[in-house]
């Protein structure tokens, strides 16, 4: 048998940055809403109920926003990249993540537009 695997999500997390492409979205901070799925082991935290054997999921919303709010890039595509790779590089305990990004207002003609980056930790 294997070992029990699962997703934590952490959906509707919202900070700001700076983002965009042109110089009137440099201006200020935009806000940006993220959805963050990752993929963990179970069986630790199922067999001890224990915060020390889990991947704590308020440390992934915390280091998500720091991350998220010191960045200032010009593309979405570019911040969703950059936080799959801080979180896979921090937290050891997350197999493969996905995170998928809002920018609510980028588009008059539409509620936001969204980009989603993924991946998985290369197996040793």
């Amino acid at each position: 048998m294997t070992d029990p695997e699962g997703w934590l999500a952490i959906e509707g997390v919202r900070f700001r940055c700076i983002i965009g492409v042109s110089d009137r979205e440099r201006q200020s901070p935009r806000e940006i809403v993220a959805d963050l799925h990752v993929k963990v082991d179970f069986e630790g935290p199922a067999a001890s109920d224990s915060i020390e054997d889990a991947v704590d999921y308020r440390a992934l919303a915390q280091r998500l926003v720091a991350a998220g709010e010191a960045s200032q890039f010009r593309l979405l595509e570019t911040l969703a990249a950059h936080l799959v790779r801080v979180i896979l590089d921090e937290f050891a305990g997350v197999r493969e993540i996905r995170v998928a990004l809002e920018k609510p207002g980028a588009l008059r003609i539409a509620r936001a537009v969204r980009a989603v980056a993924s991946a998985r930790r290369a197996l040793a």
